[in-house]
């Protein structure tokens, strides 16, 4: 096995408690996490333990990640284990105020790659960073329209 990691991080002109409402709303991930679409799989999703579902593809055709919930600590941090078949490692959030009323937000994954995929890695990891840094700009947005439905100003 061989490690790779991304990291990219946003801020976001929102309280954290917005911010992290808005990131652990499992069933909305999609509206701004490209091509992905996640669930509470197992459990109530807000506690170490719960295991999520995120299917990220086109159609039919894509990759099923499945998750545990490690850590859970609101409005700062939550961790999880990938357990799926393909997608092995882990990955998560943490959400910052950043000192002027926002927050930043930092996304980080972990991959565990076998021997063969981690050789193809060098030509996957731009379209892989590519799309983490488009789903956290499309983040932001959301964010915006998420506190608006909640009733915040």
């Amino acid at each position: 096995m061989i490690e790779r990691e991304l990291r990219s991080a946003i801020s976001v002109p929102h309280a954290p408690e917005v911010v992290w409402a808005a990131v652990s709303d499992w069933s909305r991930q999609g509206e701004w996490m490209l091509g992905t679409r996640v669930w509470i799989a197992e459990g109530a999703g807000n506690r170490p333990g719960s295991e999520l579902a995120a299917f990220t593809g086109i159609g039919s055709l894509g990759v099923l990640d499945t998750m545990r919930i490690e850590v859970w600590q609101p409005p700062e941090k939550c961790s999880v284990r990938h357990t799926g078949a393909l997608v092995r490692g882990t990955g998560g959030f943490v959400v910052e105020p950043d000192g002027a009323g926002g927050s930043r937000l930092l996304w980080w994954e972990r991959f565990e790659l076998p021997t063969v995929f981690a050789l193809g890695w060098p030509l996957a990891a731009p379209a892989v960073e590519w799309g983490l840094r488009r789903s956290l700009r499309a983040f932001a947005a959301f964010c915006r329209n998420y506190r608006t439905e909640r009733g915040e100003q």
